[in-house]
């Protein structure tokens, strides 16, 4: 029995999926909150219970998640008894990772998403199992791949040794561990010594350009130096469409339905492994043209003439993304973009480029932040401190009333974006939307 105890992680869950699938017997625990990740599990019967240290029992293989140490009863309970055998999280994944061609995902920005499309790019072309960070795992008997999205948070990515990894870019975060961008690209640069094969990297991306690899490294980008190149780059309300010149030889003309340049960063990222891996290019083109998305990135509802988007965007930048890929994708609407921060940490340290970046939209507005969200030492913020830095932006409370600030819009796009559960109150606009 593998047990899990804070199953409803998003990377615990997936892996939990992934055992389950391989054949596994699997089980775990967690708060009694609903979080959108355990869908997946629910959907396999797997069982969720609540924290009790009677749930440990002998020969069991726990799992423990990052976010729990001795102060919770189970993991006190499994690493007390000796007839338990104890792994974190990292770790596990780690020796996991080992038994195929792996294929890691890093970078600030755009891990779930680049995570998911590689995985759409090689579920036909050989067997592959995946762990996204969106809750999503699949495991495949006799695989030969594994693709995973590895995260910098606290160096947890560190202990992986991939035979291939994709770092999208670098851009400081996780400020309450890292402390300045000198050490977070410290970080990254140490991960890259630590691949097998190939990495994979955006060639424009100052900070990349700062890092020293060892290993054989192909970039992409825009510009005359990489070796993955988009020229002819054009945005449409239908999609990218660009140009890929591979070490200065057309490879290929691609129409997608994505949207953003970040999105066409995400592609370039993926072309250049499936180059790696000699997929052909009508294979590659064809893959990208079907790729649908992750969950909780960029999600697409409408009711009536209203366009409503459910968005992991948690950093200034990725609600830069977001809103310029909106501004393509939909020109003839107003934005009506509405913000919560997840980290307090985060919050103090992008205040103004938070503000910044909001004010891109027609109507932005900032939620308080969670309950649950981490008081780091030293850091005294609240939404306000964030909101003042924005001559425009409101401050809104997810309930009946922000309901009723927000219905005043009509034919507009409605951006909600947290790594929160914004998308609740995403829910009750649109429910109220529907009674007009």
């Amino acid at each position: 029995m593998y047990y899990f105890i804070g199953i409803k992680g998003s990377g615990m869950a997936p892996l939990a999926t992934i055992l389950y699938e391989l054949g596994n017997e699997v089980a775990g625990s967690d708060i009694d909150k609903y979080i959108f990740i355990e869908d997946e599990l629910r959907k396999r019967n797997i069982p969720i219970y609540s924290f009790n240290k009677d749930n440990i029992k002998n020969g069991y293989h726990v799992i423990i998640g990052n976010a729990f140490d001795e102060s919770n009863e189970e993991v006190k309970a499994a690493l007390e008894n000796p007839n338990v055998k104890c792994t974190r999280y990292y770790d596990f994944l780690a020796d996991f990772m080992e038994h195929y061609v792996s294929i890691a995902v890093a970078g600030t920005h755009g891990k779930t998403t680049t995570t998911g499309m590689a995985y759409h790019l090689f579920e036909d072309f050989d067997k592959t199992s995946v762990l996204i960070g969106d809750g999503t795992g699949h495991g495949q008997v006799g695989s030969k791949y594994f693709i995973s999205e590895t995260c910098e948070f606290q160096d947890h990515f560190l202990h992986y040794h991939p035979d291939y990894a994709i770092i999208n870019n670098i851009e400081l975060d996780h400020v309450d561990y890292f402390g300045n961008l000198e050490r977070y690209i410290q970080s990254f640069e140490q991960f890259a010594k630590q691949v097998k094969k190939t990495v994979i990297v955006w060639g424009d991306d100052p900070n990349i350009k700062k890092i020293h690899f060892e290993k054989h490294v192909l970039r992409f980008g825009l510009g005359e130096n990489n070796d993955v190149r988009a020229v002819n780059v054009l945005e449409t309300p239908q999609g990218l469409s660009f140009d890929v010149y591979i070490h200065q030889e057309l490879f290929g003309h691609f129409n997608i339905p994505l949207f953003g340049m970040h999105m066409l960063y995400n592609s370039l990222a993926i072309i250049t492994l499936g180059y790696l891996e000699d997929m052909s290019y009508d294979y590659i083109l064809s893959k990208l043209q079907t790729f649908k998305g992750t969950k909780r990135r960029y999600t697409v509802k409408t009711q009536g003439n209203n366009v409503f988007v459910d968005d992991y965007a948690h950093h200034p930048t990725a609600i830069r993304y977001v809103i310029e890929a909106t501004r393509v994708r939909y020109p003839g609407k107003k934005i009506v973009a509405i913000f919560q921060p997840d980290r307090f940490s985060r919050g103090a340290r992008f205040a103004k480029e938070f503000a910044q970046e909001m004010d891109k939209a027609d109507y932005p507005y900032f939620c308080p932040f969670p309950e649950n969200a981490k008081h780091e030492d030293g850091i005294d913020i609240d939404i306000y401190d964030i909101s003042k830095n924005s001559a425009r932006a409101k401050v809104i409370t997810e309930d009946e009333a922000g309901v009723k600030e927000l219905m005043q819009y009509d034919n507009c796009v409605f951006l909600f974006m947290s790594s929160k559960d914004i998308y609740k109150f995403e829910e009750m606009l649109i429910e109220a939307k529907k009674s007009i």
